[in-house]
């Protein structure tokens, strides 16, 4: 049992022979014996995003029972808090929608509740980051138990990667390559097992960068949601929050500008998801943290790919754990790592990979033999994203990194969707594909709609892979020469707006351009048209109402400005 040799937080409520006392002792007793009130044990919430509709996250009830257990063991009193769960694959019109909603409910019942510390439990691909956004902005100690990737699935003798495949197969069904019914045969099998996407997604790339980030018991992320390994980790971090307690050892002193820096090289070295890029930012701007998107070119454009996952590579999250995990990545880039950031466990990142070895260097290759030297984000800006916009060279295609060609642009995704396979439609292959309107303000939410489909006729020749520009996001588990996230959005007045069908776009990884080829007296004198403003969100109440009015741009996470910082863990007023 761990001594807590300072006043806890929830003697705030429970100390004391008064009414209000009385009122918050009685109505949690239920079978709690009485020395739960007396001070010495640390009350500790599991914020739990269980969810049937969040189907990656479905198995967290067994995982939450392990930390119970774990928080018990440690002298803890454990109590389960459901959250907002948002289901990546459900939720309409976008879960990014409801990121900073989750994140703002989970942060009010962090601050609202007696408790002295929570452990987040979290997998599908918002979830972690509204968990971490939210516990930031209070500031009690906190740890994330990542719920872990699934199983890999075969079919027809071959392993499937979700949504990577889906991707792939769908294409292959509009080429005429694939019969329908096989495909649909497929879905069966590429869900193999409980636990979130594996691939390096956004689901898979948040829980690794959160234990880069330092907020996760070390070891533990990457663990397969089905390894009994993932339940033994689950206890030893109910264990560990109770010491965290004692220690007062809150999310302020784990995330610093030294952990935000470990998680761009590791951002980088696992290939991961683009989407972290909005989330990290999200996260740096609870906590006051000066991150940029020019620090996510700065320190990791140039790490090299050691992880050969797809989309980028070949394998998948179960391969990744047996062959050695972060740890074993992580020791290879050690001298990119700040050897100044600590862990939820008091002690430097570093200090945990030791010489963590490689058991299959064809999954994690040494830093002498990547899969590709340079793979990191890279951050693009002309006048085609005067404040940026982002993309990943090792989902791309090579010879398209650096390219010109003719625009043709789609004002919404429904128009999108009803002209991108007309035959009339003036493409090729050289084509630049533009989708406006599908940015924070516009949709809104910033859906994952910018790996758009290529044109039927298109497929049918052969090609997979064309240059696309668009103010949204694609799922990490995407692939191709995606131009996202370009900032301002059309719907905040970006020149992504102006562009017509027809004007050349010149892109240039190598030298971190985006430029329309128009003359800038030409694009100054330009207007929206009709059918763009026409393609913008307009909600008149609610959530989205309150989202379109205050949410920031892509450059700067995408939360809400009136969610910026942290207002801590005092509560003045008792509920009585």
């Amino acid at each position: 049992m761990v001594e807590q040799s300072r006043e806890l937080r929830s003697q705030q409520w429970y100390a004391g022979q008064g009414r209000d006392a009385y009122i918050h002792r009685a109505w949690m007793r239920r079978g709690v014996p009485a020395d739960a009130f007396e001070g010495r044990k640390p009350h500790i919430a599991i914020a739990n995003t269980a969810s049937d509709l969040a189907p990656c996250n479905s198995h967290l009830n067994e995982v939450a029972a392990s930390v119970r257990d774990g928080v018990l063991e440690a002298g803890g009193v454990p109590l389960n808090m459901p959250v907002v769960s948002l289901g990546e694959t459900q939720l309409r019109p976008t879960a990014m929608l409801w990121r900073n909603m989750a994140a703002m409910s989970i942060e009010e019942m962090i601050r609202g509740n007696p408790i002295d510390g929570v452990v987040l439990l979290g997998g599908c691909d918002k979830t972690i980051p509204a968990l971490l956004m939210g516990a930031a902005s209070v500031g009690l100690p906190a740890v994330v138990v990542p719920g872990g990737p699934m199983l890999t699935g075969t079919f027809a003798g071959q392993a499937l990667g979700c949504g990577t495949d889906v991707w792939r197969l769908s294409e292959e069904v509009r080429a005429g390559t694939l019969p329908a019914e096989q495909f649909t045969r497929s879905e069966s099998a590429m869900i193999r097992s409980r636990g979130h996407c594996n691939t390096m997604g956004t689901a898979s790339t948040m829980g690794l960068l959160a234990e880069a980030l330092g907020m996760v018991l070390p070891g533990l992320a990457g663990t397969p949601a089905p390894d009994s390994r993932l339940l033994e980790g689950s206890h030893a971090t109910g264990k560990l929050v109770v010491e965290m307690v004692a220690a007062d050892r809150g999310p302020a002193d784990v995330l610093t500008k030294a952990s935000f820096h470990n998680a761009i090289v590791t951002l980088a070295a696992i290939g991961g998801s683009t989407n972290a890029v909005v989330h990290l930012l999200a996260i740096a701007g609870r906590l006051g943290i000066d991150l940029t998107l020019d620090d996510f070119d700065r320190i990791g454009s140039r790490v090299p790919l050691l992880v050969d996952l797809q989309p980028a590579g070949r394998f998948l999250m179960d391969d990744l754990y047996r062959a050695g995990g972060l740890h074993a990545v992580l020791a290879q880039v050690r001298d990119l790592l700040d050897p100044s950031a600590l862990t939820v466990d008091g002690t430097p990142l570093v200090d945990h990979l030791g010489d963590a070895p490689i058991w299959d260097p064809e999954v994690i290759r040494v830093r002498d033999a990547p899969v590709q030297g340079e793979a990191g984000i890279a951050v693009l800006r002309g006048n085609l994203a005067p404040a940026g916009a982002i993309i990943k060279p090792a989902a791309a295609t090579p010879e398209l990194l650096q390219h010109r060609g003719k625009a043709v642009v789609f004002d919404s995704i429904e128009d999108f969707h009803e002209r991108i396979d007309d035959p009339d439609l003036e493409v090729d292959a050289t084509s630049v594909l533009v989708l406006r309107g599908c940015g924070p303000k516009g949709y809104p939410g910033m859906p994952e709609v910018a790996n758009m489909p290529m044109p039927k006729r298109l497929v049918e020749q052969g090609v997979r892979d064309m240059v696309r520009i668009c103010d949204g996001r694609m799922s990490g588990t995407a692939y191709g020469t995606v131009v996202l996230h370009v900032s301002p959005e059309a719907a905040a007045g970006g020149p992504l707006a102006l562009v017509r069908t027809g004007d050349m776009i010149v892109l240039d990884v190598a030298g971190r351009r985006l430029d329309l080829d128009v003359p800038a007296d030409e694009l100054a004198a330009r207007t929206p048209n009709e059918a763009t403003l026409a393609g913008f969100a307009a909600p008149t109440r609610g959530w989205e109402r309150l989202y379109v009015d205050h949410v920031l741009q892509a450059d700067s996470g995408a939360d809400l400005d009136i969610l910026v910082g942290a207002s801590g863990s005092e509560v003045s007023r008792e509920s009585h």
